[in-house]
């Protein structure tokens, strides 16, 4: 453990809700003006085994901010615009109502096609690339206007520009160019099989929140610690690593991008884009930069993916009722955490650990928002 002593009451936090059967263990990784303050693994990775920092968590879809990096290092290397049609870069793609999709339109979750492709298929990258490009746009759908959560069908489609731009599979572009430069060694969307033999005894399944495993039957073989779960590439929500690289890649953007991407394609991406807009899936306001989501508090605790005491200029995502990523730059502050239990059956309750986790660990800090 690295300075647990400076963020008791957060850890308290995660302590309690394991005694009371939220999660089996969590990760928590935080750095304040670029120093770590806290790099922990609290409770059990698996029935008998303490959660260590170095396991190898799923980050669900706090992996979304990798995919918009990679798309604003395509845009610095002159390959594409944010305002460029999709179809520019995947001519197939516009047929059905989708010509006039933008590459911005997908990174706001505005584009119009949420539901082309199941959120957890195991089918070949080409397979689910052209049933994407097959699919028609939502009917009643106003490009750019109308809001609903892309799980997983934008971010094929990133990523694919990506590799047709670079040459390189989605999964080595991402390693290479994004996690390795960062030191993020230990981090992947897609691990190769020949590596998983190395990492076999500190990959970790995600859990349902009564901390018994995911049955492997079902939808829910995606989330295993298999080796064919461990090598899908799924842009959106896949990637895999201990939580404190999470937190290293918000250091980075913290840190003006630490060579990776610049610092004005960093506010770029961070900024604003839309505005209390609506979104369908989950039936509340966001507000969305490219790829990131901007601290949306103001709409409710649902909203509140980063906490009550962010400052507005905090950008992120959060995974699936499990986990969360952020950069507060007012404070200067690197959040990465992960709960190693989903409490997909109650959302409300993972809302409340999260924020009191988040909140606390401010109060810990003795940070306010101005």
């Amino acid at each position: 453990m690295v300075g647990n002593q400076r963020i008791n009451r957060a850890i308290e936090v995660i302590e309690r809700g394991i005694a009371e059967n939220l999660h089996l263990g969590a990760q928590l990784y935080v750095s304040h003006n670029g120093e770590t303050v806290a790099d922990v693994g609290i409770g059990q990775a698996r029935d008998g085994v303490p959660m260590r920092p170095d396991h190898l968590m799923l980050w669900m879809s706090s992996t979304k901010p990798i995919t918009a990096i990679a798309i604003g290092q395509m845009r610095e290397r002159g390959k594409l615009d944010f305002d460029d049609r999709v179809a520019q870069h995947i001519p197939e793609f516009g047929v059905k109502g989708k010509e006039p999709i933008t590459i911005r339109h997908v990174l706001t979750h505005t584009g119009g096609f949420p539901r082309a492709v199941g959120p957890w298929t195991y089918d070949p990258w080409e397979n689910i690339i052209a049933q994407i490009c097959g699919s028609p746009l939502e009917p009643g759908w106003i490009v750019g206007q109308t809001s609903a959560y892309h799980v997983a069908s934008g971010w094929y489609v990133l990523g694919e520009i990506v590799r047709r731009l670079d040459g390189r599979p989605y999964h080595r572009y991402v390693r290479e160019a994004i996690f390795e430069p960062l030191g993020m060694t230990d981090s992947w969307l897609g691990m190769p099989p020949g590596r998983y033999e190395e990492f076999r005894e500190r990959i970790v399944p995600m859990h349902f929140a009564d901390g018994n495993a995911l049955p492997i039957p079902s939808g829910y073989a995606p989330f295993r610690d298999s080796p064919e779960a461990m090598a899908n590439c799924r842009p959106g929500g896949n990637g895999r690593g201990p939580i404190r690289q999470l937190g290293r890649f918000y250091e980075a953007l913290l840190d003006g991008g630490r060579g990776i991407i610049r610092k004005e394609t960093i506010e770029t991406l961070t900024s604003r884009h839309t505005v209390g807009l609506k979104d369908r899936t989950f039936n509340f306001s966001l507000d969305r930069g490219l790829g990131f989501v901007i601290d949306s508090k103001q709409y409710g605790s649902g909203a509140a993916w980063y906490g009550t005491r962010c400052s507005p200029r905090t950008f992120g995502h959060a995974g699936y009722v499990s986990s969360v990523g952020f950069a507060d730059p007012e404070h200067q502050l690197a959040v990465a955490m992960v709960f190693n239990g989903m409490l997909e059956a109650a959302p409300a309750k993972h809302d409340a650990r999260m924020i009191a986790t988040l909140d606390a660990i401010y109060g810990d800090l003795g940070l306010r928002s101005g």
